[in-house]
């Protein structure tokens, strides 16, 4: 039988490991989200579960063992050789050697996979520290060590599932998870990314033989644009395929207060997307991903479980909710005087806009391609 309601995957890891001072990551964000929604009153014990430690067999299934390896000795060592940080990137290009640097991935590889199991009979799980989808299968990439997304959708595979929908929401193209399926028919990656953004993939040509839709949108994308993204062409694409799980990347790094990206959108788009594809198949697993703020992504994670609980969210925050937030150090030139809303509010004001031709012609070609011959 499917679980009766959602259950949420976290752990206390993320609450007290970080990448290091300087870093996008040396922010606090699952723990934010868990804070949230436990002053909110919103996380039943019986909803929570640990995520656990995967195991080598089980992060081998997509990573080469020789890397595990060296992630491994530069956990334990703190150091990494030359060779290593050449071979695997590691302590290159963004990827630090930091305290937990193995573990952290490690449990974000169970946590997913764990709710991937969870599901296996249908239900929804929210898994907040799961995302990671640039992770290689030999090295470090775009802050990801290990690629959480691709071994959650195996889990599924592995137990069978012949069509399954991987939709990010994350302002950097998924790369990870689409040359993982690439040319696999069981998995479409759809991809909703900033144009022109690292790791500069996810062309609207690109299709990955057969098993990917991208939609690379121009700066400054509104939720006007998303939800026509959405309703002309997302959706029609998941309806269309009938999927028996969804698998949705949330990387809040769409919303306009990021650091690292040029969108701007607000939570409410994130709201809607996960609330229109949470009844389109019956086993869904929404992940976080990227995300710099840690205000805004705090607030969208938790949006998100509201949603999936079909809860509803006060125009007000409590007092101990609003606590979690101004107790959040946020070292960027926006944490220094933080306006009201961020700390008194979960929801967004709406940012609408006009629809730019370029989201036409992406929503265009994308509905060309599901109506019937």
């Amino acid at each position: 039988m499917p679980p009766a309601r959602p259950l949420y995957i976290a752990s206390d890891i993320y609450r007290r490991s970080s990448y290091g001072p300087g870093h996008p990551l040396a922010i606090p964000r699952v723990s934010t989200c868990t804070d949230l929604i436990r002053a909110l009153g919103w996380l039943d014990p019986a909803q929570y579960h640990e995520a656990p430690l995967a195991g080598a067999d089980e992060i081998t299934r997509f990573h080469d063992p020789a890397y595990l390896a060296a992630l491994r000795r530069a956990e334990a060592t703190q150091t990494v050789s030359d060779a290593d940080r050449e071979r695997y990137r590691i302590g290159a290009d963004g990827n630090p050697v930091y305290r937990e640097m193995f573990r952290r991935p490690a449990i974000s590889v169970g946590g997913v996979r764990l709710a991937a199991r969870l599901v296996r009979d249908g239900g929804i799980a929210h898994c907040p520290g799961g995302g990671t989808h640039h992770g290689r299968p030999d090295r470090a990439s775009g802050f990801c060590y290990l690629n959480d997304p691709v071994l959650g959708l195996f889990a599924w595979l592995d137990d069978g599932l012949t069509n399954i929908v991987y939709l990010d929401l994350d302002a950097h193209h998924g790369d990870g998870v689409q040359d993982a399926f690439a040319g696999d028919p069981r998995v479409l990656a759809i991809s909703i990314h900033e144009a022109g953004r690292w790791p500069q993939t996810g062309a609207a040509e690109d299709r990955a033989g057969g098993s990917a839709r991208n939609f690379p949108v121009p700066r400054g994308l509104n939720d006007t644009e998303h939800r026509v993204l959405m309703q002309r062409a997302v959706l029609p694409l998941i309806a269309s395929r009938r999927p028996q799980a969804i698998m949705v990347q949330a990387g809040a790094d769409s919303l306009e207060e990021d650091p690292l990206a040029r969108l701007s959108l607000s939570n409410n788009a994130y709201w809607a997307a996960i609330a229109a594809v949470r009844r389109m198949a019956p086993r869904l697993v929404v992940l976080g991903g990227g995300g710099y703020n840690p205000y805004a992504v705090g607030r969208c994670w938790a949006g998100i479980w509201a949603v999936l609980n079909g809860l509803e969210v006060p125009e007000r925050l409590p007092e101990a909710a609003e606590r979690v937030l101004r107790g959040l150090v946020y070292h960027r030139a926006a944490g220094r005087n933080p306006p009201a809303h961020w700390f008194t509010t979960l929801r967004d004001a709406p940012r609408e806009g006009d629809v730019r031709p370029e989201i036409e012609r992406l929503a265009a070609m994308a509905l060309k391609e599901t109506l019937p011959a």
